[in-house]
C-alpha cells in the first residue's frame, strides 16, 4: 500500500491570496478585450422611435471633442451635487478621472449628436472583480427614454461576458432621480458601502452577476 502525503490545508491568507491573483487574472482578461460591447447593444430605439447608436472606447481612443463633451456634460449634471458634498467639485480631477487610460466609455449618440454617456472600467473592488459604473450621464433630450436602462443593461451584459462578479456604483443619497433608478434595476447596498453614520453623503449600490458565486 502507497502512503499519500495530504497536501497541508491552505491557511486563510494563502487562500485570499489565490483568490485575489485569480480575481486579477480576471480583470486583466476583460480588459485586453478589444470591443467588450456586444453587437446587440450598439443600436437602441426608444418607445417614442428615436434612433440611438452605442459605441464603446477606451479613453486614450476618443476624439478630443468626444473627452471635452463627456467632461461638459458631467459639469453640467453633477457640478452642483459635488459642491453641495463633502467631496467638493474638483474639475482637474474630474477630468483626470474621466480622461484615464482605464476609463471606458459607451457613448449614446443620435442624429451625428452625443447625447449620453457612461464611463466604466473592469476592476478590483474589495479584492473583488467587478465592473465598476463610475458615471450614467445623459442630456435632458435623452431622458425618460428608456436609454439610461439600456445602457446599464449594456454594462451588465459585459460584466456577465467577462466573468466579473458584480456591477458597482456609487451615488449620492439625496439624488432622488437615481437612486430611485438603480433600486428599479434590482441594485442593492453592497457590503463595502459605509455604515453607521447618517451623516454619510453616498451609498455603493451592487448587482450581483447571479452566474458567479461570491
Amino acid at each position: 500500500m502507497v502512503n499519500v502525503k495530504k497536501q497541508p490545508r491552505k491557511t486563510r491568507r494563502q487562500q485570499q491570496a489565490d483568490r485575489r491573483a485569480v480575481a486579477i487574472k480576471l480583470v486583466n482578461l476583460a480588459n485586453g478585450v478589444e470591443q467588450p460591447l456586444p453587437l446587440a447593444f450598439q443600436k437602441f430605439v426608444s418607445k417614442d422611435g428615436t434612433n440611438y447608436e452605442i459605441s464603446c472606447s477606451r479613453a486614450t481612443s476618443l476624439p478630443a471633442e468626444t473627452l471635452s463633451w463627456i467632461f461638459s456634460l458631467m459639469e453640467k449634471n453633477m457640478k452642483r451635487p459635488y459642491q453641495e458634498s463633502p467631496w467638493g467639485w474638483d474639475a482637474e480631477k474630474k477630468q483626470a478621472e474621466l480622461s484615464d487610460p482605464a476609463a471606458l466609455h459607451l457613448v449614446a449618440t443620435s442624429n451625428g449628436q452625443n447625447v449620453g454617456f457612461s464611463h466604466f472600467r473592469f476592476d478590483l473592488d474589495d479584492d473583488k472583480e467587478v465592473l465598476y459604473c463610475y458615471e450614467l450621464q445623459l442630456e435632458s433630450v435623452a431622458r425618460r427614454k428608456g436609454l439610461g436602462r439600456f445602457m446599464m443593461h449594456a454594462l451588465e451584459t459585459m460584466a456577465l461576458q467577462n466573468q466579473m462578479q458584480r456591477v458597482v456604483l456609487t451615488v449620492f443619497k439625496n439624488n432622488a432621480t437615481a437612486v430611485p433608478f438603480f433600486h428599479a434595476l434590482g441594485y442593492k447596498l453592497d457590503s463595502t458601502s459605509p455604515q453607521g453614520s447618517d451623516a454619510q453623503h453616498y451609498v455603493i449600490l451592487s448587482k450581483q452577476n447571479l452566474s458567479r458565486a461570491d
